[in-house]
Parts: C-alpha cells; sequence; structure tokens
C-alpha cells in the first residue's frame, strides 16, 4: 500500500481501479464497449473530477484557509503561505480551467444529440464560466503578488503597503465565487431534471 503515500500515484492508482471497474461494469451487465457513449461519459467524468478539485478547494479557501491566514502572525504567515498556496493555488485555477472546458465540450456534444435541460446546464455553465474569469483575471494575479510579496519578506524586504489590498481584492472575488458555485451547482444538478 505504499502508493497511499504519494497523492500522484493514489490518483493513479483511482484511475487504473476505474478501468479495471468498468470491465467487471460491461462483463456482469453484458454491456458491449462500443454500446456506449464514451465520448460523452468521460467529458463528463474529466467535468466531475476537475469541478470536485475546484469547488472544494474554493471551500477550504473561503471556509478554513481565510480564518486560518487571519489568526497567524506575520513571520508564521512567511512560512505557511509560500509553502502552502503556491501549490493549492495550482490546483485551484487549473481545475477551473479544466472543469469549464469539458463543460462546454460536454454541454456541445449533449446540446447536438438533443440532450435535455439546456437552458438549466447553460445558467450553470455561464455562472461557471464566470468563476473562472474571476479565477485567472482577479483571483490569482493578486494571489501571485501576494505569495512573492511574502517570500521576498521571509528575506526582509519588509511588505509593499498595497499587499492588503491585492489580499482583500482576491477575497471578494474568492467569495463571489463562492457565492455563485451553490446557484451554479443546483442548475448543472438540476439539467437533467429539467426538459
Amino acid at each position: 500500500m505504499k502508493f497511499l503515500e504519494d497523492p500522484m500515484q493514489t490518483m493513479g492508482v483511482g484511475f487504473v481501479l476505474t478501468i479495471v471497474l468498468v470491465g467487471i461494469y460491461l462483463g456482469l451487465t453484458g454491456i458491449s464497449a462500443g454500446e456506449g457513449d464514451w465520448g460523452q461519459m468521460i467529458l463528463r467524468w474529466v467535468h466531475f473530477l476537475a469541478g470536485i478539485t475546484w469547488i472544494g478547494l474554493l471551500y477550504f479557501f473561503n471556509l478554513i484557509n481565510a480564518s486560518f491566514l487571519k489568526s497567524l502572525d506575520g513571520p508564521t504567515k512567511n512560512i505557511v503561505i509560500p509553502k502552502l498556496m503556491p501549490a493549492a493555488l495550482n490546483w485551484f485555477r487549473h481545475g477551473a480551467t479544466v472543469t469549464v472546458l469539458a463543460g462546454v465540450l460536454l454541454y456541445g456534444h449533449m446540446y447536438h444529440k438533443g440532450g435535455t435541460g439546456a437552458v438549466a446546464l447553460a445558467i450553470g455553465g455561464l455562472l461557471g464560466i464566470i468563476m473562472m474569469g474571476n479565477v485567472h483575471g482577479i483571483i490569482w494575479p493578486n494571489q501571485k503578488k501576494i505569495i512573492a510579496a511574502v517570500t521576498a519578506a521571509a528575506q526582509g524586504t519588509p511588505a509593499p503597503p498595497e499587499m492588503a489590498q491585492w489580499g482583500r481584492t482576491a477575497l471578494l472575488a474568492s467569495r463571489v465565487n463562492f457565492m455563485l458555485s451553490i446557484p451554479m451547482l443546483f442548475f448543472m444538478g438540476a439539467g437533467s431534471h429539467f426538459r
């Protein structure tokens, strides 16, 4: 069980397990591998995986991390922020991009095949696109400046006076995304229930 020690190896085993379980499922049900709409299925799976990564981190940042960072003193922040935030924000912004791109492709595929719930999915998708715009246009640029300033402060460079404003701007954009995620998730889930 050494693979459980490394998250990337654990994820790799999860993908292999998926393939094995799909094979077992096909064998048990008698469904042939050529019967399914694999393109739509894989797009939906990628959309879900990336979306869970993105929205999971969004909820972590808003419900846990923001208040945790406020509770730290300056020297501790100088240690925590450069170690935690680059990796977390990397998964966050790439999760947003993959979620939206897979969602747009999935929507186009479903719409082309006459899928139901197109308006509900379009509302959810539009909210997701706005949220991704906030990630790449506001949150990440401000967080990148904060990480650089905190890293420099750990080496003795004074923090720039505008750093507090960068943090506030990123926080407010993140809170907007947190708020938008609630109706976005409703409409993404409602798509298959509305005709």
